[in-house]
């Protein structure tokens, strides 16, 4: 067995509307342990700025002086933040930070603010297959997150609303102007906020389960990203694999938002190893 070191790392993911960060120590028994992970929202601030202040507390909060880190990646819009150590394509820190969360994970779903894409992963974490959604923003977290304001609904709401649904409403699929068109009607005619909902996340898992067929995606899929807590969503495409005939398990985890960050923090743990000659880990090399 080659030797190895205990490693602290950190990863950072910027978003097109949340930063999220993890610390992670990988130990001699070649285990990841995250130590700390944080999420906050932009919010029309400086991305940048969030990124840094998140990147501290986190820190902090896992009890490490920034500079005594051993890797510091980032991932997402977070390439050259000046406390980077390397960067990371966001399909490969999903990947393995979906697979930390979820062991047993064959493919990982990232759904984020304005895009998402299908990874198939191996058992050590590598991205064997990807596939994403076009430029259309009708299945992405923005355009949940526009309906949601329009409908004076909280973000936070919108996944139990939508599992009380009693007559989904259907909605386009086609492009996001027209489904907020279409919402703009059923709120004039009077439709239940539930329903519409209910018929938001089915047109979205419509486009969820065509990506992963195209993907060829095994099962347990989990879900990461913005939205992999919207639980209605899960129950939508969870359904909707199921009348497709897929037989795709749907998984979430709690810190699921957090994959990226988590990912990037083991893939610097394996990246500092190689740079030093020294492997971190056998399970994470």
């Amino acid at each position: 067995m080659s030797p190895c070191r205990r490693l602290r790392t950190a990863g950072v993911d910027l978003g097109s509307s949340a930063v999220k960060v993890a610390v992670v120590e990988t130990r001699g028994n070649g285990e990841p342990l995250l130590l700390a992970s944080e999420v906050e929202r932009i919010r029309k601030r400086d991305p940048r700025a969030v990124a840094d202040a998140l990147f501290r507390s986190t820190c902090a909060a896992a009890e490490t002086e920034p500079e005594a880190l051993d890797y510091v990646a980032t991932t997402g819009e977070a390439q050259g933040l000046p406390f980077e150590t390397g960067h990371f394509f966001g399909m490969t820190t999903h990947a393995r930070g979906g697979l930390f969360l979820v062991p047993e994970a064959a493919a990982v779903l990232d759904v984020g603010a304005l895009h998402a894409r299908a990874v198939a992963v191996a058992p050590d974490g590598r991205v064997l297959r990807t596939r994403m959604t076009g430029q259309c923003a009708s299945g992405s977290g923005q355009f949940l997150e526009n309906i949601a304001r329009y409908l004076g609904v909280a973000l936070e709401d919108v996944g139990p609303l939508s599992l009380r649904a009693r007559k989904p409403e259907p909605v386009s699929g086609i492009c996001a102007v027209l489904a907020e068109t279409d919402v703009i009607n059923m709120v004039s005619r009077g439709i239940e906020t539930a329903d519409i909902l209910r018929g938001i996340h089915e047109s979205i898992a419509r486009r969820l389960a065509q990506l992963l067929r195209s993907l060829e995606a095994g099962s347990p899929v989990v879900i990461t990203g913005g939205l992999a807590a919207d639980e209605g969503l899960a129950a939508a495409l969870a359904e909707r694999l199921a009348a497709d005939g897929a037989k795709t398990g749907v998984r979430t985890h709690p810190l699921s938002d957090r994959a990226g960050a988590i990912g990037a923090a083991i893939w610097g743990a394996v990246r500092r190893g190689r740079m030093d000659g020294v492997p971190s880990c056998e399970a994470v090399a």
